[in-house]
Formats: structure tokens, sequence, C-alpha cells
């Protein structure tokens, strides 16, 4: 079944969240991988398949090697393939992005500031929000998912 298309519908809307991801790119000292990782692990949170297939092309063509990115799921798990900039920013990614149930405890902000600056964790937390922000109009109008010939 067809949905509504929010950048037809909501245009000024959508340039508004725009706007928002043009600053993560342009006025934050976040490496675009490091951003893209974010938002991969956001979405896989969310359930967003439009999402995760983009971030994922996103990642491979940024150089990830595919071994590492079937890994972020259970990045935990993965040892030295993440780097620590990279495991601090997703366990903060899974705190925040399941702050229902998480509440983002003190445990985690202390792990995710003592390997993270202020700005970069202000950053990477809005990048949290804009990504879950998408995932919801990406699942809740049925986005189409480039993998799948759509």
């Amino acid at each position: 079944m067809n949905r509504i298309d929010s950048r037809t519908v909501a245009p000024a809307g959508m340039r508004a969240l725009f706007g928002v991801h043009s600053y993560l790119h342009s006025q934050t000292d976040l490496p675009k991988p490091l951003i893209d990782l974010v938002f991969l692990r956001t979405s896989q949170i969310n359930g967003c398949a439009h999402c995760i297939d983009m971030h994922s092309r996103d990642l491979l063509k940024e150089g990830m090697d595919v071994e590492k990115l079937v890994l972020v799921p259970a990045w935990r798990e993965a040892g030295a393939l993440f780097d620590a900039k990279e495991r601090a920013a997703l366990a903060w990614t899974e705190s925040v992005a399941r702050v229902a149930d998480t509440q983002v405890p003190d445990a985690d902000y202390e792990t995710a500031s003592s390997a993270l600056s202020e700005k970069d964790l202000v950053d990477l937390t809005i990048a949290i929000g804009l990504m879950s922000a998408y995932n919801r109009l990406g699942v809740a109008f049925r986005l189409p998912v480039a993998a799948a010939g759509a």
C-alpha cells in the first residue's frame, strides 16, 4: 500500500530536518563515517529498513569493510574491530535511542563523556534524535528500500 510522501506533503518540515543533517556534516568535528555509523545503529534499533539500507550503502562507499558492517549490531562482541571512539558512540547511541527503556543512566553518560568531548557528545545526541525522527517517517510512510529494487 502506498502511503504519504512526506517530502511532497510537508516540504518545509523535511527541509528543516535536512538543516539539522547539514549542521552535522558542516559544523561539527564528527567524521562522516562516525555519523553514518550512529545513523545506521539508530536505524537498526528503530527497525527502519529504508535507513538501514541507505546508511549501510553509505558506510560501504566510505570504505567500511563488509565484515565490520555486518557486525554493527554485535559491536560489543567484535573486539578491536571498532575503535574506542566508535565503541563509545555506539554505546551512547544504544542508550539514547532506547531512552524510554534506559533513561540514559549515569554510567552510560560517564562512559561516553570519558571518550568524547562535550561538543561531540551533544552532536552525537543530535544525530541520534535526527535519525530517530527520520526513522519514524520512514517506517510510518513505508519509504522504499533500494535493495528491494524500489
